[in-house]
């Protein structure tokens, strides 16, 4: 089962040399952050290297948008512009799947995120994102909800529209073609 959470020596490379042109292109994410560090970070956790590419894959385009000294973590979020593509038309949970009789979605957002071995941003964190750029100008994502609103059946979801950021709330059993979920890694 590990091995199959590993990536090819090719496929390492190619999205080492993506991960680099994208930090490079967008310096304004990680002003105070060099390159070489957070390489050698990765290379010392080749663990989390998979998550990132499955955060790659789906049309995440993760990036590196912080570094937590308490912890020595580089932080990467999801940073495409709209919510990653192979992410939306999900519910939000397994218990909200089970409960929907008809029009079943595909997936779940937290079975999903957890397979990928990444977490839903917060409030806090997506707010955070958006000090960074215009996301989720024309799709929403998903993001952490607090057990007191998931236990009354709801579930959180973010956009940025008239230049403001939205927190709003649905049931968790819903989905939209223009919803899905940002994640967060931190290595």
């Amino acid at each position: 089962m590990e091995s199959e959470k590993a990536l090819s020596p090719e496929e390492y490379s190619t999205l080492l040399n993506i991960l680099k042109i994208r930090f490079e292109k967008n310096r304004n994410r990680h002003q105070d952050i060099l390159w070489n560090d957070v390489q050698s970070k990765l290379e010392s956790h080749s663990e989390k290297i998979w998550s990132l590419n499955e955060m790659e894959k789906t049309g995440g385009e993760p990036d590196v948008v912080g570094y937590d000294a308490k912890t020595n973590e580089y932080i990467f979020f999801d940073c495409s512009i709209e919510s990653p593509k192979e992410r939306r038309s999900y519910c939000y949970d397994r218990k909200a799947l089970d409960a929907r009789k008809a029009h079943k979605p595909q997936n779940n957002v937290m079975d999903v995120a957890t397979a990928m071995g990444i977490t839903l941003l917060t409030e806090t964190e997506y707010r955070y994102l958006q000090q960074l750029g215009n996301f989720d100008t024309k799709t929403s994502s998903w993001i952490e909800t607090p057990s007191e609103i998931r236990q009354l059946g709801g579930a959180l979801f973010a956009d940025f529209r008239y230049n403001t950021v939205f927190i709003y709330h649905n049931g968790a059993d819903s989905y939209y073609a223009a919803r899905g979920f940002r994640g967060v890694l931190r290595i």
